[in-house]
């Protein structure tokens, strides 16, 4: 088993003997000298300094803290602004339909009388989460399938990974399409046909991660000190292949709030009185023509902000933990 050497020369070289005699290398470590341990305990202080480093470098990204800022702004404005700025979402009032803003309605009404700023609040609660619930069932379900099929390779790598090709040749828009259309549409539903169809890319990405991650030295001593399979996979090789996850789930949520506001478009989102900013967007394009401008902006700007935001942070996800861009 190879050591590591720890103090600035390595044990046997005339340097490391102690003053007064021995022969050479043997000779007892000079004080202060720390001890060095098992491979797999080397290999776990690597990276944990690793992560501390990458935290550092996200943290020190422009476009992380631009990315976080958002988040949080939208986030607050979806959750507690509803706290501090409450109005009815339930209740159509159609004496009160398309006033332009101003007095009691910062950003107008829509046609159906509703207040659009309580609107833009309500329809982003939905929107954000159903995009971390969705970025959660893909992440858990996504790493394990593909870490496991990476890991033990050979047949069960190759049939696990043909389903997953099987499954992604269908297109995932129009299955969604499908089972929206049959069903009524509901949160809980749109989420589980979302995760059911976004975990097969996450499968695939992780997968090619852990095939290179393998061969590593920590990955033939935990198997030479006895680890299972299950262990390996879940104690070293997930959290090694954190960058490629995080990653996934940072596009995940921003994929899965356009494509909620994508099925609200074509008219086949939330029913009534649920929000969300596709069917804010598809009820202001009717009356756009004639001057009513605060159907329509609001929830477009507040959709295209959010989702650049949390491609910002993918983004610096991605610049901090990839080893090569990284100075030492």
């Amino acid at each position: 088993m190879t050591t590591h050497d720890t103090g600035p020369a390595a044990a046997g070289s005339p340097e490391a003997d102690p003053p007064g005699g021995g022969a050479k290398g043997a000779g007892a470590p000079r004080a202060g000298a720390k001890e060095t341990g098992a491979p797999e305990a080397g290999a776990l202080t690597v990276r944990r300094g690793s992560g501390r480093l990458s935290a550092a470098a996200f943290l020190r990204n422009p476009r992380a803290l631009t990315g976080l800022c958002i988040v949080a702004v939208v986030a607050a404005f979806c959750f507690i602004g509803p706290l501090l700025y409450r109005t009815d979402q339930v209740t159509v009032h159609l004496d009160l339909a398309e006033l332009p803003p101003g007095g009691g309605h910062p950003l107008g009404t829509d046609a159906s009388g509703y207040d659009v700023l309580g609107r833009l609040m309500a329809g982003g609660r939905s929107s954000l989460e159903l995009g971390f619930a969705v970025a959660l069932a893909t992440t858990v379900i996504g790493t394990l399938y593909g870490a496991f099929a990476g890991y033990f390779g050979g047949v069960v790598d190759a049939v696990m990974m043909r389903a997953v090709d099987t499954f992604l040749a269908i297109p995932g828009l129009v299955l969604l399409l499908i089972v929206v259309s049959m069903f009524t549409p509901s949160l809980w539903l749109i989420i589980v046909v979302m995760s059911l169809l976004s975990w097969l890319a996450a499968a695939r990405l992780v997968r090619g991660e852990v095939l290179t991650l393998r061969t590593r030295e920590f990955v033939q001593a935990a198997r030479m000190m006895g680890g299972t399979g299950r262990r390996i996979v879940l104690r070293h090789l997930v959290p090694n292949a954190a960058g490629v996850i995080i990653v996934s789930a940072t596009f995940t949520i921003a994929d899965s709030i356009l494509t909620l506001s994508t099925l609200s478009f074509l008219g086949l989102g939330l029913p009534p009185p649920h929000a969300d900013w596709g069917t804010m967007l598809t009820g202001g394009l009717d009356y756009l023509y004639d001057g009513y401008w605060w159907l329509v902006y609001p929830p477009a700007v507040v959709l295209i902000i959010t989702v650049v935001a949390f491609n910002l942070i993918g983004d610096a996800f991605h610049d901090a933990l990839d080893v090569r861009l990284q100075r030492t």
